[in-house]
């Protein structure tokens, strides 16, 4: 128990909880780290990163490879349908056979012999193996 009629002896902590002390910037209890005044260190690289954003030219969260450019309806029946699977199906990543899925859902289908594709090397027709007629 405490006794309120005699002083408290001198270099005593007297500060309630909700007072400071004016040395350490802590409040009554001095061995409470959460409520310390501590300096962080500053990461230097996140700093840099945050000023090159800032200063860049480029523009953020457009897809410079569709930002401009007109699709066919084709082109842009496809993406919806994709869209609308991957928030239906929460499927950010959708492989390849549920791609395939969407397509024949839209109702696309084989009726062609396959041909080269867009934008690779392609082989000269004598090279490519034919198939085999019974």
């Amino acid at each position: 128990m405490t006794n309120t009629d005699t002083p408290p002896p001198a270099g005593a902590d007297t500060a309630g909880p909700g007072d400071r002390t004016p040395d350490s910037g802590t409040t009554a209890f001095p061995n409470d780290r959460r409520k310390r005044n501590i300096p962080v260190a500053k990461d230097r690289r996140a700093i840099n990163a945050a000023e090159k954003r800032r200063t860049s030219e480029r523009r953020r969260l457009i897809d410079p490879t569709t930002c401009e450019r007109d699709y066919t309806d084709d082109e842009s029946e496809f993406m919806k349908a994709m869209d609308r699977y991957k928030r239906e199906n929460r499927r950010p990543f959708p492989t390849w056979s549920e791609v395939l899925e969407v397509l024949y859902s839209m109702g696309y289908r084989r009726v062609a012999e396959p041909t080269a594709l867009p934008g690779g090397k392609r082989e000269p027709a004598a090279q490519q193996p034919q198939p085999a007629t019974a």
